[in-house]
């Protein structure tokens, strides 16, 4: 059993690669068989299962923000689960349909709910 010290370190280095643009260093904690899902407003709009198709989708939504910092300020660590709370701020690279410009400031308030399975991340739930 994985001490929750540990848990926490592996959602730290995923914020922070997350923050560098770094998919390689988002990839290093997550399990092979990791899902992640994106909800809005109680609605997922976005899922992805397994590691290679996580790096595609990451790869592609690094080119939506020029500058991008997830900070956490709120930790709820539990058994096998990380609950953070999440400021969000980026800096739009590209029009967005909703009617966000390039250069746009973006600022949410959220939650990512982290699960783990052999020493490794295997579900993120971002929720805004």
């Amino acid at each position: 059993m994985m001490e929750t010290a540990a848990f926490k370190e592996l959602v730290t280095a995923y914020i922070e690669a997350y923050n560098r643009f770094d998919v390689g260093g988002m990839l290093a904690p997550l399990h092979d068989g990791v899902v992640f899902r994106n909800i809005s407003h109680g609605e997922v709009n976005l899922t992805t299962t397994g590691k290679e198709e996580f790096r595609r989708q990451a790869e592609q939504a690094s080119h939506y923000f020029s500058q991008r910092e997830q900070r956490a300020t709120d930790w709820q660590v539990a058994a096998n689960r990380v609950e953070v709370a999440i400021d969000y701020t980026g800096v739009a690279a590209v029009d967005f349909p909703n009617g966000l410009k390039a250069g746009d400031t973006l600022h949410l308030q959220g939650k990512s709910v982290f699960r783990f399975a052999d020493g490794k991340i295997i579900s993120i739930e971002d929720i805004s």
